[in-house]
């Protein structure tokens, strides 16, 4: 959710009065840490996930689920083991916004070991597991995006009922009373609120409705001359959504930039393959993901500033919630798809470029300093501009948009980071480490392989809306950029050259270089494939010996240059405007002659010049295997797959509406997925969350042999 300060919050009017000070100060503390930081080389690849559940408690007499307000006394009880043994606890959990979630990540980041991949499904059901000891057995944890009937009439246990004429609510709302926000820190009834005071109004999320043959129009609660609108009229609506986000850590702040850039264009691309969420207040809507939900929930932009009056009280038109997809690239190479007009703050532009930041960081900082801030503390107002952070944050953290460039924190042994936010969270810990480990594989290989995806900022925008429509990863296309000539040209060079040195296998040597002698001279160009060592997926290696500036594995830096000839960034294969096709998930992932290879063979590929345990090696397979079929549409998506459990339940009555015991059936045989009782070949295929060889740590004689190479790492 962002940063948790502690403290007192403000009210409104003092937070508002506030605002130029936290921007001013804010850019200070971002202008100090930049000049502190950017230097900094050499971090290893760190990565971890973040999954987020919601509670749920079945009445089995009365066939109803409910959401369990349960979080705040959940976590007290989780925490108790990382209180105890900071360093040492597998599992680190979090307050998120509603009173029902909860947020779980690894109790320490995954590295840069092949054997990493393994831990991961081990490691989300542990967390399931944790949490379900703590459940009475009529309650259970559940990573769904979104509960079907959140907002509809007695959806909370215990029972809160909304009070939208009350001064002192929160959220004012129609439908999500205010006792369903997490109640164990201020800061999320006070976004709450300041939202909305700053906006004018409450927000306003509007869906239009799944229309079947008996659907009744106007939709309850719809606006006046819009009947087919399913409204939503609270923050939590959207932030009461689950997601899967990662974290990556790069080696310097160039290749962060990189990263930030080559994974922008993959997130509507990703959201469309995790769509998970087409049911909101009990509704089937035509949407098939959380993503326009969130944004609107926290849409604090007044009429002015949405264009819908002349500008007099505020100083700029803005195209965008706070919480969107990216408005701009941060690497050189991506500037010249900064095609949409970037509004930012010219007086706080002005100072960054004066304190030294370059432009196109400038004008994303400046973007993001055109929001104000919406929480405040008053033990947080006074801050040391060259030591703390907060105030950047503040407004950082509260900027909620598809990837998140992160400074490193002050006084941390944390590097530059980026974050990967569109996905959706899926049923299982299967479907979730898949996704996680793929995306992270897929960051190896744009870096090793020196990928472009950069794509216009306007077809990003536009893949965003296509990836939430009902059923999208089947039916849709996006655009996507074309691969070069040399794209396959590299990566078989890159192979060829790892196979001739390994004979199809990179060794460990700890260096980030795979070379076949067993000795550690990987600083000859010539034994630099496109591999980074096995036993490090730092990915800053070199594709091959042309390349230059790049680092060899563990500790160079990576600065997204090269000498022309051998880089997709030039653009010389293509006409401009033909480097963009329309393709379907499926060509995208699975590849397109004469087109694009496909991601999942280009991570094959990868795979190829690696050498992995077999262990690893069956669990990565399963996984790409559920990616490949899912793209090609033999197994569905979340999405669908509720749509269809709706459909085709005997109390369905062809209007849209999902009753209480839809939503109790509906939730029982989820919960029968996640526990592996309940086989659904559609959604996961013949056992494959099954099949995997996923384990809580990396086998003893494993490590023996990482350590003999020179490449363990702490335990």
């Amino acid at each position: 959710m962002g940063l948790l300060s502690e403290g007192s919050p403000l009210s409104w009017e003092e937070t508002k009065a506030l605002a130029d000070h936290v921007r001013e100060h804010g850019v200070n503390q971002f202008i100090n840490l930049y000049h502190r930081l950017k230097d900094r080389q050499g971090d290893i690849l760190k990565w971890g996930d973040e999954v987020e559940y919601i509670i749920v408690k079945f009445d089995d007499e009365q066939k109803e689920a409910r959401v369990a307000l349960r979080a705040q006394d959940l976590l007290a009880q989780l925490n108790e083991k990382e209180l105890a043994d900071p360093k040492g606890v597998k599992s680190l959990w979090r307050p998120e916004y509603g009173a029902y979630m909860i947020e779980g990540t690894p109790g320490k980041p995954f590295g840069g070991l092949m054997a990493h991949f393994n831990l991961v499904e081990a490691n989300m059901r542990y967390r399931r597991e944790e949490v379900t000891e703590l459940l009475a057995k009529d309650e259970c944890v559940m990573s769904i995006t979104n509960f079907p009937r959140l907002g509809a009439p007695n959806f909370t246990y215990p029972l809160a009922q909304p009070r939208p004429e009350d001064p002192l609510s929160s959220a004012r709302s129609l439908y999500f009373p205010d006792e369903a926000i997490f109640p164990g820190h201020p800061r999320f009834k006070t976004l709450t609120r300041n939202i909305r005071k700053r906006r004018g109004e409450k927000v306003s999320i509007k869906l239009k409705v799944f229309k079947d043959t008996k659907t009744k129009l106007p939709v309850e609660g719809a606006p006046p001359g819009e009947p087919d609108v399913v409204l939503l009229d609270a923050m939590g609506f959207g932030m009461g959504c689950c997601c899967l986000q990662l974290t990556f850590q790069a080696c310097n702040i160039t290749e962060a930039r990189r990263l930030y850039d080559q994974l922008a264009p993959l997130c509507p691309i990703m959201l469309a393959l995790t769509a998970a969420s087409p049911i909101y207040r009990g509704y089937l809507t035509e949407s098939d993901c959380r993503w326009n939900v969130i944004s609107s929930s926290v849409d604090c932009r007044t009429e002015e500033e949405r264009g819908l009056a002349p500008l007099d009280k505020q100083k700029f038109r803005i195209a965008k919630s706070r919480y969107d997809s990216i408005d701009s690239y941060l690497s050189p190479e991506g500037a010249k798809y900064n095609d949409v007009p970037l509004t930012y703050d010219e007086k706080v532009y002005q100072r960054l470029v004066e304190g030294g930041i370059d432009h196109l960081l400038a004008q994303h900082v400046a973007h993001l300093f055109i929001r104000d801030t919406v929480s405040l503390f008053s033990e947080k107002v006074h801050q040391n501009d060259n030591e703390d952070t907060d105030h950047f944050e503040n407004i950082q953290s509260t900027n909620w948009q598809t990837m998140r460039f992160k400074p490193p924190p002050p006084n941390s042994s944390i590097g530059w980071r980026v974050e990967f936010r569109p996905c959706e969270a899926q049923i299982s810990d299967f479907e979730n480490a898949a996704i996680v480990c793929f995306v992270v594989l897929l960051t190896r290989v744009i870096l090793s392989y020196q990928l472009n995806f950069l794509t216009p900022i306007s077809k990003v925008d536009e893949n965003m809306q296509t990836a939430q429509k009902r059923d999208a990863c089947r039916k849709e296309k996006f655009w996507f950029r074309k691969s070069s000539k040399t794209t396959e040209q590299r990566a078989a060079k890159a192979q060829a050259q790892a196979q001739a040195q390994t004979n199809g296998k990179a060794t460990l040597n700890g260096n980030g270089l795979a070379n076949g002698n067993g000795s550690e001279n990987g600083d000859q160009e010539e034994q630099q494939p496109l591999t980074n060592g096995s036993a490090k997926l730092n990915g800053h290696g070199n594709t091959n010996g042309a390349t230059n500036g790049m680092s060899n594995g563990t500790n160079g830096s990576s600065n997204g240059s090269s000498n022309g000839a051998d880089s997709d960034h030039t653009d010389t294969d293509d006409e401009e405007n033909e480097l963009f096709q329309l393709l379907s998930i499926n060509e995208i992932f699975n590849g397109k002659p004469n087109v694009f290879p496909g991601l999942v063979p280009l991570i094959r590929s990868y795979l190829q010049s690696m050498e992995v345990d077999t262990d690893t090696h069956c669990t990565i397979e399963q996984y790409l295997r559920f990616i490949q079929k899912r793209a090609a549409g033999e197994l569905i998506t979340t999405a669908t797959w509720m749509r269809e459990q709706v459909l085709s339940h005997p109390d369905y009555k062809q209007d849209s509406v999902v009753s209480e015991r839809i939503n109790y059936d509906l939730l029982k045989r989820i919960q029968g997925i996640q526990e592996g009782k309940q086989v659904e070949p559609a959604l996961l295929g013949q056992g494959y969350h099954s099949k995997t060889k996923t384990k809580d740590f990396i086998p003893p004689a494993l490590q023996k042999q990482l350590a003999k190479n020179g490449c363990c790492e702490e335990k």
